[in-house]
């Protein structure tokens, strides 16, 4: 009997041990597979894709996105121009990834501009959403390696004929994840070009950010989520927060919401995020460690901007400060790198990016087309 029943135990143990050494010998940014999406709309042709990473500890992950592309044949050469677009908050959970469904042909601003602009657009989720995994919220290195590796591996894909050379387009929290990819560029993907650096809304200075935003229900939501991924991957304590009954309530608004700014809250999480108010009234988290020092670690530096750089805020964006992307900008305009900034009067946290996308494609343009990046500081 003790025999029979160890068979299955010793291939299970087989099973892992082959996909753990598969994961250890798998280049970052090595294409796993690449699926044509049948409901991509006119014009375009897209690939939901799965490919390699590494996270922020330098452990393999396999990861998700998406490829667009125009639907016109690939030109013989050169090979297309690149644009990272990584997408702002939309919750922890693994089904709120972007290309589960079709939302990245809504939610990429100016996406049809951009094709026929002649640009491949990737996509990537961030891990744990679409894949295994915890969802490393406002986790700068983990994002900036696997928008990295979404480019790597968008190259494997012939049709897409996607090149080296690429931008980083992203919002909120994806204008960290773009901010950071540009950080950690030169020594994680050297063998890529990168063009220029387009931030909206970005959370830069994340002590402040958790702390400033003028909608109280939004920052505790906010807080719910980065608590949770948090805690769950470093062993911060939930504790911080108060009672075992509030931090249960905090980690269910994050398991159970995917942010959506067109859809009316739930009762439950109406009641739950009043909750999360109250636990986090008094809270300097910036103060409380280990978070303080996370928030510091993972705020993009200001310094490091290796490429010009657009950065953009709304005058009306009551979720990330418009004074902090400012503040920002200014401080890479002290340490001497070439910004761009914009504020656009009665912009909000949802609206910047796409009210503007033309004239953020057009700095693109310039960029790719190797024409001197007209800065603004001095003037903001």
């Amino acid at each position: 009997m003790g025999g029979i029943c160890g068979k299955p135990v010793l291939l299970l143990a087989a099973a892992m041990a082959f996909t753990a050494s598969t994961a250890r010998a798998q280049p970052a940014g090595t294409l796993i597979a690449a699926d044509p999406v049948a409901t991509a709309p006119a014009g375009m042709k897209a690939w939901r894709i799965r490919y390699w990473t590494r996270d922020d500890k330098d452990r393999p992950l396999a990861v998700t996105g998406m490829v667009v592309a125009p639907a016109a044949p690939a030109p013989a050469a050169p090979a297309r121009p690149v644009i990272a677009w990584t997408h702002g908050l939309v919750g922890i959970a693994r089904r709120c990834a972007p290309s589960l469904g079709d939302d990245n042909f809504t939610v990429i601003p100016g996406l049809k501009d951009a094709l026929a602009r002649g640009y491949t657009v990737v996509a990537p989720d961030y891990p744990g959403l679409g894949s295994e995994g915890v969802h490393p919220v406002l986790i700068g290195v983990s994002e900036g390696r696997s928008t990295l590796d979404a480019v790597r591996a968008a190259r494997r894909i012939p049709a897409a004929a996607s090149g080296t050379r690429f931008a980083l387009w992203g919002e909120s929290q994806g204008g960290h994840a773009a901010l950071w990819s540009g950080q950690i560029q030169a020594r994680y993907a050297p063998e890529l070009q990168l063009a220029g650096i387009v931030a909206v809304v970005p959370p830069t200075d994340l002590a402040r950010n958790l702390t400033e935003g003028s909608d109280p229900r939004v920052r505790a939501l906010l807080i719910a989520y980065t608590a949770t991924s948090w805690s769950r991957l470093y062993g911060a304590p939930m504790a911080t927060f108060g009672s075992a009954s509030v931090q249960r309530v905090m980690m269910r608004l994050a398991d159970n919401n995917c942010v959506r700014f067109d859809a009316r809250p739930k009762l439950g999480t109406i009641v739950g995020i009043a909750i999360a108010q109250r636990a986090i009234a008094r809270l300097d988290l910036s103060r409380q460690q280990p978070w303080g020092r996370m928030m510091r670690a993972n705020s993009p530096s200001a310094a490091a901007i290796p490429v010009p750089a657009l950065i953009a805020t709304g005058t009306a964006d009551t979720i990330v400060a418009p004074a902090v992307v400012r503040d920002f900008a200014r401080l890479a305009c002290r340490r001497g790198r070439t910004v761009r900034f914009m504020s656009i009067q009665g912009g909000r946290h949802e609206t910047v990016a796409r009210s503007d996308a033309a004239a953020m494609l057009d700095w693109i343009d310039a960029r790719f087309a190797g024409r001197k990046a007209p800065g603004n500081c001095g003037t903001f």
